[in-house]
Parts: structure tokens; C-alpha cells; sequence
């Protein structure tokens, strides 16, 4: 007997800190599902043409933010897709709001420590150029861990859990939410 279709029945935003796999989870939950793969930062420096560093540089934060929104609130009109957003975007209830009412939120909940295991070394992480990175983390951490406990659904990541895992771990909440379907 085939196995039964799974089918996305609205858009999902993946919320969380740098680090909780919002990319890694997100591009194999979109292939899991046979559905688009949307990154809002990735879609926001195509849109501008600039890396996200230049346009804060360029144009300030306040700015930036509401190109975010825009791009948000296109990506979740499209077809249902799998969008993962960057770090700060959650922290605007606007983007709560519109994330609520065209789809759904998924907090990939990491700790402190598995998130700093997995960004200590890059560095692609802007906010973490600083004389102490573990620090700046982990105020970035506290300020935001309540906000992202508003998200609609949590997923608790483990640090042993492969991409696979994750990805199944997620895919198992959608589902008992019922926003991901059998066909």
C-alpha cells in the first residue's frame, strides 16, 4: 500500500533563534512536504539588492524591519510553503499578527548552550562580533525566549537530534495541529 500524501494546509513560519535550525529544519520540512522553501532575509537582500548588514548600514534598523514585514506578508501569501524567518523578525508583533493570520508559528526552541555549540564558530553572525559572543548570546536569548514562547506551536530541539530528527519532531506537531494533513 502507498504511503499516504502529506499536504500543507497553510503557510508554516519557522521562529527561533540563530542556530535552532531554522534553515537546515525548514529546507528538509519543505522537501519532506514537496513544498517551496521561502527565507525571509535570503528574500529581503534579493529584493534590495544588498547584503542585510549594508542595509542597516545604509538605511538603519527601522527600515530594515519594515522591508521584513513586506517581504513577510508576500511570502505568506503565496502558495503554502515552509518560511523560515530571521532571529528578530518574531520580536515585531506585527509579524506575530501576520504570521497568526496567514499561517502558523513554529518556535524550534533550542537552550543556550546547543545554540552556542552550533554558532560559536561562524562567523556569519553579525550580532555576535563582540569582545564576549557567549555574552551578547545570551542576553540575546533572554530578551527574546519569551517572545518566542508566543509562537502558536513549539518544537524543543535536542542536541543529539540529527536534521532528520528535527525535521520528523516538527513535522509530528503540524501534524497533530492539523496543518499538515494525510491525503
Amino acid at each position: 500500500m502507498p504511503s499516504p500524501t502529506l499536504i500543507l494546509t497553510k503557510p508554516v513560519a519557522l521562529v527561533g533563534m540563530m542556530g535552532a535550525g531554522k534553515s537546515a529544519v525548514g529546507q528538509a520540512l519543505a522537501e519532506r512536504l514537496g513544498v517551496a522553501f521561502k527565507d525571509s532575509d535570503e528574500a529581503l537582500v534579493q529584493a534590495a539588492n544588498m547584503s542585510i548588514a549594508e542595509i542597516f548600514d545604509r538605511d538603519g534598523e527601522e527600515f530594515f524591519r519594515a522591508r521584513e514585514t513586506e517581504v513577510i506578508d508576500r511570502l505568506l501569501t503565496e502558495d503554502p510553503g515552509i518560511l523560515s524567518t530571521g532571529g528578530g523578525a518574531f520580536l515585531s508583533e506585527l509579524n506575530r499578527d501576520l504570521i497568526s493570520n496567514k499561517g502558523v508559528s513554529v518556535w524550534l526552541k533550542a537552550d543556550l548552550e546547543l545554540l552556542w555549540t552550533r554558532v560559536r564558530h561562524k562567523t556569519t553572525r553579525p550580532l555576535l562580533r563582540t569582545d564576549d559572543p557567549y555574552a551578547t548570546l545570551a542576553k540575546i536569548f533572554a530578551e527574546r525566549d519569551p517572545v518566542y514562547a508566543l509562537a502558536d506551536l513549539t518544537v524543543e530541539a535536542d542536541e543529539d537530534y540529527s536534521i532528520t530528527q528535527m525535521t520528523e519532531a516538527v513535522l509530528a506537531v503540524l501534524v497533530a495541529a492539523e496543518i499538515v494533513k494525510e491525503d
